[in-house]
């Protein structure tokens, strides 16, 4: 299985070891970011910084000043890693330790992007903005993920693209002092919360035949015995639907499903148009065309028309692999099963040859880890050991 690990632009510039490093591992590629959100990182293995704090969402790279001119929504370059071009650098080093480079973008997940314009939020039935997360119904925010992904993407030295957020952000982030863990929300709860009310989704939800303002009500009395400590559904959609009710969750996915399937075949064909042919595009996603987040959801029998495969979320047990998986066996079209490596975030670099043995069996034809800037000594040595011998049985 081709297998590939995630870095950081900083996990490599100003160390001279970390490419090989890498190369060492037994992966034959590197997926390097290129634009990214705001986060803190640990480097254990860097000579020159132990931490870096990614203050903002911004690119990894010099941004094209020409394309921005004159536009509202434009991406911050990053002042963190001391190189004028990080992304350029590390992927000079990865190659010429004769490893390939394909891209990471994350798209429609930016906090600096909310707080400098609030309009381009998610705004939820009770009229809070999450800042975290752009509208993607909003012309002015398709706008500009379309030039921020053929931007991002489509570097020197990158032979493909793996494009993180390609859809629907919302209610679940990773914020800085986080204290939301007071209400208990379930996965069909965080959808509601995850409904935007901005006047673009007011406006679609419309089309799709519910009035907004009776929707958002609806939305509110839902939730209402979540926050008061009721116990919340689990339960999918079927749980969205028993709390919404089947006709209103049906519009809402109907809307939400022609906006992220819309804004994913223009991402993708503009990350084709500027790369040329033979550039691989890759989404990160999840086989529930409800789900929101850095793995949006998708419909399966659509989404490899649209792109040449996706990257899906497999960290946990069988059972967990086997949903994300089982959709999509049998799908022409790359499928790569992403595992965490990182054992303080919870991943199981000790079973990886167990894992990703399960998730060949389902059908995954690559391997995603993460995160090989991320990880201890002891992590990276299991996962050296566990892709040996992945290689000696492919061998046998």
């Amino acid at each position: 299985m081709k297998t590939s690990a995630f870095l950081y632009p900083w996990d490599v510039v100003g160390d001279p070891h970390a490419a090989a490093r890498v190369a060492d591992l037994g992966v034959r590629q590197v997926t390097l970011a290129s634009a990214y959100h705001s986060t803190r990182a640990v480097t254990p293995r860097h000579p020159g910084h132990r931490v870096v704090t990614a203050e903002y969402a911004a690119v990894l790279y010099p941004p094209d000043e020409r394309r921005w001119a004159g536009t509202a929504l434009r991406p911050r370059p990053q002042t963190w890693t001391a190189s004028p071009d990080a992304f350029g650098e590390a992927a000079e080093a990865l190659a010429a330790a004769g490893l390939e480079v394909h891209s990471w973008v994350v798209l429609a997940h930016n906090s600096r992007l909310g707080e400098e314009h609030p309009r381009s939020c998610v705004v939820n039935a009770h009229g809070d903005r999450y800042p975290w997360a752009p509208c993607v119904a909003r012309p002015e925010v398709r706008s500009y993920l379309v030039g921020l992904a053929a931007e991002a993407a489509v570097r020197p030295g990158a032979a493909g693209t793996e494009l993180e957020s390609c859809g629907w952000y919302g209610y679940a982030h990773l914020h800085a002092h986080d204290k939301v863990g007071g209400v208990a929300f379930g996965d069909a709860a965080s959808y509601l919360m995850s409904l935007c009310f901005c006047d673009a989704c007011q406006a679609g939800y419309a089309e799709h035949g519910e009035d907004p303002d009776r929707l958002a009500a609806s939305v509110r009395e839902a939730l209402e015995p979540v926050w008061a400590g009721a116990p919340s559904p689990e339960a999918g959609w079927a749980g969205v639907r028993a709390l919404l009710g089947a006709r209103a969750a049906e519009a809402t996915l109907r809307w939400r499903g022609h906006v992220a399937r819309t804004l994913q075949q223009s991402v993708v064909g503009a990350v084709r148009a500027a790369a040329g042919a033979g550039f691989q595009v890759l989404l990160h996603a999840d086989p529930e065309p409800y789900r929101t987040g850095a793995n949006p959801g998708v419909d399966a029998r659509q989404v490899l028309s649209v792109a040449d495969g996706v990257v899906l979320p497999c960290t946990g047990d069988d059972a967990a692999r086997e949903s994300v998986l089982r959709p999509f066996t049998g799908r022409s079209g790359v499928v790569a099963a992403n595992l965490n490596i990182v054992t303080g975030m919870g991943g199981s670099p000790r079973t990886l040859e167990r894992d990703a043995a399960h998730a060949a069996s389902l059908g995954a034809g690559e391997l995603r880890l993460y995160h090989a800037g991320l990880a201890s000594g002891p992590d990276l040595r299991a996962v050296t050991e566990a892709l040996a011998k992945l290689d000696r049985a492919a061998a046998d």
